[in-house]
């Protein structure tokens, strides 16, 4: 079983609440609750009450006019047929601010005066100009407003355009008046105050009349009567047409309609997210409380379900619109948390069982507490295991191991780290542990019957510390192959691997104290016969120890952690000396491996700009040589960190080319400058066809793929020969130059005039 925190449920339930609680009031969630906004309104499809009427200033009013502005006699005319038919109230979204005429004028005024229904004309507020934002207040003129009653028509769109919710009322010319929808429901509202337009009504479905029609008495009168008229325009060219949810544009008067419709039922409440938070929470309650992956899945399927059918039924019953994705988010994000725990804790198990014996494992007995004291790991070989197998078979292996570890009684955990391995945690004194071995290998001896055969298993012990599974496996095989029946693990292999511990500690003062050395191995241009390049290689001069071997300490480096410090350290020093060269007028470009660990670590990364930064050389002075191997381990990883290292400046040359597994088409796709043939395929190729035909070939893909060429390894100039004849375009090696300290290579450079003298120099 997995290790488990105290209410970890309740903490990452809490954890889910207030991340998503803060998403949601930051506005994260705005466009996902607009989105399902929509749904609701598809899923709550309803017709117009017919309460609300549109008499519409289509196309056909404008093409019969054929005026505009239109004569006011013309809307005096739809007053005067609307009012005869009895209509409850008469509302204007007409811009009646200036004059047009006194005539015109008077001829509305009169209409408006003797009307008994109810007339309400517009105001509004709109920007003095474009540049400035001072707001100017638009009323009907002293004539017509004197025989209404007035309304804002203000429409204020969200920051995306659309409009999803209406006023209540607004101020206008410092006065508090109601919208023009809250004035034809009959309802009153605070001014500045909004609500939800409920755009589940079809706009379709709300009656309209023709303008024209209506002036020219071609309607129903009983339609109208007792019904509340508002009066717009609809037609495409006199604008006054806004974005809406569901319904694309819609003209104005139609938006002032829907919205009057809506509040027909009652003012819609704001519900907000928390409410559907603290639900969901609750849903979140019973998903963590449920014990299997499938449970968890139906229960935040469903609860999820439950509150977007909650907020439909909300709405339809009692106005409240809600934002429900923080809850919706909030419940099936528990499902998937809750899940990934299940899973967690199956994958742990998993990990920790033995699927054939159903022991725990190897990776269990690592994580076993071995902190007791005299505590050491003992393993049991079965020294039989392959006579065994060919007996009962593979398949009944697991039930053996299965078996044998039931014979060695309960006092403690027994795991099976390998087919043929039981290992268990003893903290037994020492003479007493052997006693029991002598006891349990007698015990373990008598024969058993799998799969209705008869065995008779051999059983031999290893001893060693705690937690050092390996050394005691180690030393059963030991045992074995002495024929004892147990073996402790040695001294002298513990010495070993502290003498290396101690190496390692050694190695991180010498790497801090700069005591490591940085020496250079040139690369000769084949062309120009000079030094084009050199390759930074460590060399460490133990002062105890004497001169150690880099294969004796990078891989410690390597398997300890201390690979990037020294590398650091590598690749500073060669920043020195590149700068140092280049002062004294040496061209060349200088070479620094990079292990697979240290390609694909953003840490390293950012170390190496860092040093560039505080360098006085240039980055594309710089190459970086990675093996096939380290581009292979993590390839889109690797791909990522060498693109960065070009980007850089730095050039990427493929190192030991020809000993790994890359495709062309992978080769194809690295940003490589340069291709390094390995010396195994280089030191014999003068003399070896087979090693001749790869080498030629490898530098003519190279050079189609428009690579640089380094062949390494050459020891004669018969070598060196044949690199020239097949167009190498580098070659390293000890006939070239050994690797030199930076002032020995400086020295050579400097007292060379041709490369032959550098040749004689060096190969001496």
């Amino acid at each position: 079983v997995p290790p488990r925190l105290p209410w970890e449920n309740i903490l990452l339930a809490a954890l889910l609440i207030v991340t998503i609680g803060s998403a949601a009031q930051s506005g994260a969630f705005r466009e996902l609750d607009n989105g399902l906004r929509n749904l609701s309104f598809g899923l709550r499809d309803r017709t117009a009450s017919g309460q609300i009427q549109v008499v519409e200033m289509d196309a056909a009013s404008v093409a019969a006019i054929q005026r505009w502005p239109w004569p006011r006699s013309n809307y005096a005319e739809v007053v005067a047929a609307l009012d005869e038919a009895g209509a409850r109230s008469i509302i204007f979204d007409v811009d009646f601010s200036s004059t047009s005429n006194p005539v015109e004028d008077a001829a509305l005024a009169r209409s408006l005066s003797e009307a008994s229904a109810e007339i309400v004309l517009p105001t509004f507020g709109q920007s003095e100009s474009f540049e400035s934002d001072r707001q100017i207040d638009a009323l009907p003129i002293a004539s017509l407003r004197r025989h209404a009653s007035l309304a804002s028509v203000s429409v204020i769109p969200d920051s995306d355009g659309v409009v999803r919710n209406m006023p209540l009322g607004t101020m206008t010319a410092g006065v508090p008046r109601p919208s023009l929808s809250a004035q034809a429901a009959g309802v009153a509202g605070k001014a500045g105050n909004q609500f939800p337009v409920d755009f589940a009504i079809d706009p379709v479905s709300i009656p309209r009349y023709s303008f024209i029609d209506v002036a020219s008495g071609r309607f129903d009168p009983s339609t109208i009567t007792d019904k509340d008229i508002l009066i717009g325009a609809t037609a495409i060219e006199m604008g006054d047409r806004y974005a809406t949810p569901r319904h694309g544009v819609l003209p104005g008067v139609i938006v002032q309609a829907i919205a009057a419709e809506t509040l027909l039922g009652g003012i819609p409440i704001f519900g907000g997210w928390l409410v559907p938070l603290l639900v969901g929470a609750l849903g979140a309650a019973l998903v963590f409380a449920q014990k299997t992956y499938p449970r968890v899945v139906a229960t935040s399927g469903l609860g999820a379900a439950a509150l977007f059918g909650a907020d439909i039924a909300a709405y339809s019953l009692a106005g409240a619109d809600f934002r429900i994705v923080a809850g919706l988010i909030l419940v099936l994000a528990s499902g998937a948390a809750r899940s990934g725990l299940l899973l967690y804790r199956e994958m742990y198990r998993g990990k920790r069982i033995d699927q054939e014996s159903g022991l725990p494992n190897r990776l269990a007995l690592r994580e076993a507490d071995g902190s007791q004291e005299n505590a050491q790991t003992i393993v049991a070989m079965l020294a039989n295991f392959d006579a065994i197998k060919s007996v009962i078979g593979a398949d009944a292996i697991g039930s053996l191991m299965g078996s044998l570890a039931a014979r060695m009684g309960g006092r403690d955990i027994v795991y099976r780290i390998d087919d043929r391995c039981l290992a268990w945690i003893s903290d037994e004194a020492h003479e007493t542990r052997i006693e029991t071995l002598t006891e349990l290998r007698r015990e373990l001896r008598r024969p058993l019957e799998i799969s209705g055969k008869r065995v008779d298993p051999a059983i031999v012990f290893g001893i060693a510390a705690a937690g050092a599974t390996a050394e005691a496996s180690l030393a059963a095989s030991t045992a074995l192959a002495n024929d004892k029946v147990w073996h402790m693990h040695e001294a002298a292999e513990q010495d070993l691997l502290e003498q290396q511990v101690s190496l390692m500690g050694e190695l991180a003062n010498a790497i801090e104290n700069h005591e490591l050395e940085v020496h250079y191995q040139p690369k000769l241009d084949l062309m120009t016969d000079c030094i084009a390049s050199v390759e930074a290689l460590v060399r460490w001069h133990h002062p105890t120890r004497g001169y150690l071997s880099p294969d004796s300490f990078i891989p410690l480096a390597e398997k300890n952690d201390h690979i990037a410090d020294m590398t650091l350290f590598v690749l500073q020093r060669t920043l020195r000396d590149l700068a140092q060269w280049h002062g004294a007028g040496i061209e060349v470009k200088a070479a620094v491996n990079i292990s697979a660990r240290l390609l694909i670590s953003p840490a390293f990364f950012d170390a190496v700009g860092a040093a560039l930064q505080v360098s006085d050389t240039s980055a594309s002075d710089l190459i970086f040589e990675v093996t096939e191997s380290a581009t292979m381990a993590d390839p889109a990883a690797a791909l990522r960190a060498l693109e960065g290292y070009r980007r850089m400046g730095i050039m990427i040359s493929l190192d030991d080319y020809g000993t790994g597994q890359s495709t062309l088409t992978y080769l194809k796709t690295l940003p490589l400058g340069e291709l390094k043939i390995d010396r195994s395929f280089v030191e014999n190729a003068h003399e070896d066809s087979s090693d001749a035909l790869l080498v030629h070939s490898t530098v003519n893909l190279a050079h189609a793929l428009g690579l640089l060429v380094v062949a390494e390894g050459i020891e004669t100039v018969e070598c060196l020969d044949f690199l020239r004849e097949v167009g190498c375009d580098l070659a390293q090696g000890y006939f070239v130059s050994r690797p030199l300290p930076a002032s020995e290579l400086l020295a050579l450079c400097l007292s060379s005039s041709t490369a032959s003298d550098t040749l004689a120099r060096t190969a001496a």
